[in-house]
């Protein structure tokens, strides 16, 4: 055994190494993505790996693996388990042949998420077992434990860390990977993975059958566990689960029974036994109420349950130490108390920000100069941020930005609608909302943002890129041949970054009716192949620099005002040139030419 210093997420990858997995799937979404980042890079591979183009895909190759009998893990963010929830819920029918765990990162306070759902909820309405790590070391063991429960049970396995999991740092003790010595081989049984009504109504039966047999069997293996402690007149403890836990332990003291829930379904019989000793019961836990509800359950009318439903735990957001004690000594629960940091400094209010020389940024500031009052829906990604350009006008999700404008427009609404998408979304499930707003007569400008790459969750490579999650070159998908193959008649490539000849394209298709598509086609500008490009320099000319401030309100962050109002360039220009095009007053010049 050895100790090192690793993120959560790279613990969790070595764990994975140590259990022996055979197969990987996943789709890039933060806080997950260094998961498969990790595992692809380790140099003596046993195992497939992929990325693959949406999650459903990667769920559903990976349970196929598993029903050959590999040790199969799947990787994805809490929204991605939304795309894949239609083959999770039938995998629990059919269950598995080899271990089978869905990753599925949860992000409490939405740092880089549309939502905060709470994946627990997931895992209990597929009636799967749910592990759910409460420290960096504990996800690494536990991980290796989820691939035992799959098999242990014949059933997939949901292991469940947050953000505060994923990218914390901690001294992680690891041991030896160990490489699979598994083949694969489907056993034919259509009882089992064929799932008609008359075969489903078994699978249902026996899924059910197997609920107690594991709550039981999770607190046997000391997954579940408590300790008594509680003194006094009226005995308090408190029950927690992930990463409250280790808040929790943190804070309170000796006097304080504690119960921590590391794995669901929870035995409702070992919970009351726990909860029948003590007067009153403090329940810890991020996002939903998940064990409380069950603490609910089991408790009798004489027991006195505090939590979010009573006003003493938050529903959104994340916990933190000192939070938790303020939240227990609220309630009258003995808890140590953590000195508060003041804020010394008013710090300016800095929302995220396109980066400089971001492609995205003339796209759209050029989608906005010709079409003046139209209707802009978007979509999840690096171009989410031109909502700072009044460029977005809706998110919801991946794939949405095309179908919200087919329906905006066929809602009858008079204005141009235009939507924006990334390469790597509109692969995910854009195609989807393309070929439907053709075929369903939508008119509708679609401007597919291609910067070669997923820039947003850490510069993974897709179809479009030219290269495997293992750098294996792969045939480039054509995005052209794609919209024309759905129907599209209008499909233009130009780079964004020649703005006279991107804003010519775009009033010509606003010329046009129908759906109408441009491919703004620029590498991603802090991409690693762009990184090494050396790229010239600008100044901005005190002489002719009339103060209007376009350059400013392009919204690139290297450009600024300077003292006396004009404006000025730093040392963050990455040489794109484009202010230089559309300064009036020819005010930007790059260094070395007149």
């Amino acid at each position: 055994m050895k100790s090192r210093y690793l993120l959560g997420n790279e613990a969790i990858a070595h764990g994975c190494l140590e259990a022996s997995v055979g197969f990987v799937t996943g789709y890039p979404g933060t806080p997950s993505s260094e998961i498969i980042d990790t595992l692809r890079r380790y140099n003596e591979r046993w195992y497939h790996i992929e990325w693959s183009v949406n999650e459903k895909v990667a769920l559903e190759e990976a349970l196929a693996a598993a029903w050959c009998g590999l040790s199969s893990l799947v990787t994805m963010k809490h929204v991605g388990l939304n795309v894949a929830a239609d083959p999770l819920m039938t995998a629990a029918y059919t269950g598995v042949h080899g271990g089978f765990v869905i990753l599925c990162a949860d992000d409490p306070f939405a740092h880089s998420s549309q939502n905060e759902q709470d994946s627990r909820r997931y895992a209990a309405f597929a009636k799967i077992p749910c592990l759910d790590p409460g420290s960096v070391q504990e996800a690494h063991d536990l991980v290796k434990e989820a691939f035992l429960v799959s098999e242990e049970f014949s059933l997939p396995v949901m292991f469940r860390p947050t953000t505060r999991i994923c990218h914390s740092k901690s001294d992680v003790v690891l041991e030896l990977p160990s490489p699979s010595t598994r083949t694969s081989e489907f056993n034919r049984d259509p009882t089992q993975y064929v799932v008609i009504p008359a075969h489903t109504r078994q699978l249902h039966k026996k899924l059910n059958e197997k609920q107690k047999k594991i709550a039981r069997w999770l607190v046997e293996r000391g997954y579940n566990r408590f300790e008594l402690r509680a003194t006094g007149e009226k005995k308090k403890a408190v029950i927690s689960g992930g990463i409250s836990t280790a808040y929790v332990q943190e804070v309170i003291g000796d006097t304080l029974s504690h119960a921590i829930i590391t794995a669901y379904p929870i035995d409702e019989a070992w919970l009351a036994h726990f909860v029948a000793g003590h007067d009153e019961v403090f329940v810890v836990e991020e996002l939903e109420p998940v064990i409380e509800e069950i603490v609910r359950q089991v408790a009798d009318s004489t027991t006195i349950i505090y939590g979010k439903k009573t006003g003493h735990v938050p529903y959104e957001g994340e916990l933190t130490s000192a939070r938790v004690a303020s939240l227990l000594q609220g309630a009258g629960f003995e808890a140590k108390t953590f000195p508060s940091v003041a804020q010394t400094l008013a710090l300016p209010n800095r929302p995220p920000i396109l980066c400089a020389g971001c492609p995205h940024r003339a796209a759209m500031f050029s989608m906005k100069s010709v079409f003046k009052n139209a209707i802009f829906p978007s979509d999840i990604g690096c171009y989410t941020l031109g909502i700072q350009l009044g460029a977005v006008d809706t998110t919801i999700c991946m794939g949405a930005s095309i179908t919200v404008a087919s329906g905006i427009s066929l809602s009858g609404e008079k204005r141009d609608v235009v939507c924006t998408i990334g390469d790597g979304t509109f692969l995910h499930t854009g195609v989807q909302g393309l070929l439907n707003a053709v075929y369903n007569g939508a008119n509708i400008v679609v401007v597919i943002l291609d910067n070669r790459v997923t820039a947003m969750t850490g510069h993974q490579p897709n179809p479009l890129t030219g290269l495997t999650a293992t750098d294996d070159v792969s045939p480039r998908v054509s995005l052209e041949e794609i919209c024309r193959g759905c129907g599209a008649s209008f499909v233009e490539t130009v780079s964004p970054n020649d703005m006279a000849q991107f804003r010519a394209v775009l009033q010509e298709a606003k010329a046009r009716s129908g759906v109408r598509v441009i491919i703004a086609k620029q590498a991603c500008v802090i991409s690693e192949k762009q990184a090494r490009i050396k790229r010239p320099t600008y100044t901005i000319s005190k002489e002719h620099c009339i103060g209007c401030k376009v350059c400013v309100k392009f919204g690139c962050p290297a450009i600024e005002v300077a003292v006396g109002g004009l404006c000025t360039i730093t040392s963050l220009c990455s040489g794109c040139g484009l202010c230089m095009q559309i300064c009036p007053s020819a005010a930007i010049r790059r260094e070395g030419k007149e």
